[in-house]
């Protein structure tokens, strides 16, 4: 026993909007295990489709058409505070990208108390407004985000797309979507860290677009990093529920 863990070569791919799909497990997993959410497909074929416990919210995964706008969609059903809203993601969007809307959908904590702008992020990333268009693009002109139409009827749309490869992936949201979801989006879209993929999967697309840092991981980090995902929502969700359930401390009495 040498106490050396095996090694195994991984991609580091950056930007991380061309880091290409990556495993669906990543978002429908910690949906299920962690959040409660109930699965109502066929185990043996490749659609999936999750429903909140509160049965407001439903996720799709169809893969049938890898170029169908709606590959993901996630509907939210209109409740006494707020409309009802959905959000499109297609077919080579990074689940990393995906799983930070889900992570704040499930967010235990709730929404936040104060209005989040989707802009702040990429303003803060150093992304600025692309020629002939609106919206926010990335310092490399590859991924754009965008709020068109009018209030009531209006869309933030994100794209990414190079010259010879006119859209590798887009994602649209509702105007009515809450925008801390879409807020979270912007941040995963606007992190600079790279993005981890198996040396065999790096996407065929845009390669003179992209940084890829081939290195050597330990096994183990591969092999449990859905694990250990899971393990830090789940705990994200315990440490909410024990202060909810946390009882008030002693009264203080008055002191000499």
């Amino acid at each position: 026993m040498t106490g050396v863990s095996e090694m195994v070569e991984q991609a580091f791919i950056a930007p991380r909007s061309l880091a290409g799909m990556g495993d669906p497990g990543w978002i429908a997993q910690p949906l299920h295990r962690v959040a409660g959410w109930s699965h109502g497909h066929e185990p043996l074929t490749p659609r999936v489709l999750l429903t909140s416990p509160d049965q407001l919210t439903h996720l799709r995964l169809a893969p049938d058409d890898p170029d169908d706008p709606d590959w993901w969609t996630i509907r939210q059903a209109r409740t006494a505070d707020h409309p009802a809203w959905a959000a499109t993601f297609q077919s080579r969007t990074p689940v990393e990208i995906i799983a930070a809307f889900a992570d704040a959908l499930t967010d235990p904590s709730g929404p936040p108390t104060t209005a989040i702008d989707p802009f702040t992020a990429l303003q803060d990333a150093g992304w600025e407004p692309p020629r002939h268009f609106g919206g926010l693009a990335d310092p490399n002109g590859i991924t754009r985000v965008e709020r068109v139409g009018n209030p009531g009827s209006d869309l933030w749309h994100i794209e990414t797309a190079v010259i010879r490869d006119p859209t590798i992936w887009r994602a649209v949201f509702t105007g009515t979507t809450p925008l801390h979801l879409i807020a979270a989006v912007t941040q995963a879209l606007s992190d600079p860290a790279p993005i981890r993929r198996d040396p065999g999967r790096i996407p065929g697309w845009a390669r003179d677009r992209m940084t890829v840092d081939t290195r050597h991981v330990p096994a183990t980090d591969v092999a449990f990093a859905l694990e250990r995902r899971i393990s830090a929502l789940a705990e994200r969700h315990r440490r909410v529920a024990d202060v909810v359930t946390a009882p008030p401390g002693p009264a203080r009495g008055r002191t000499r």
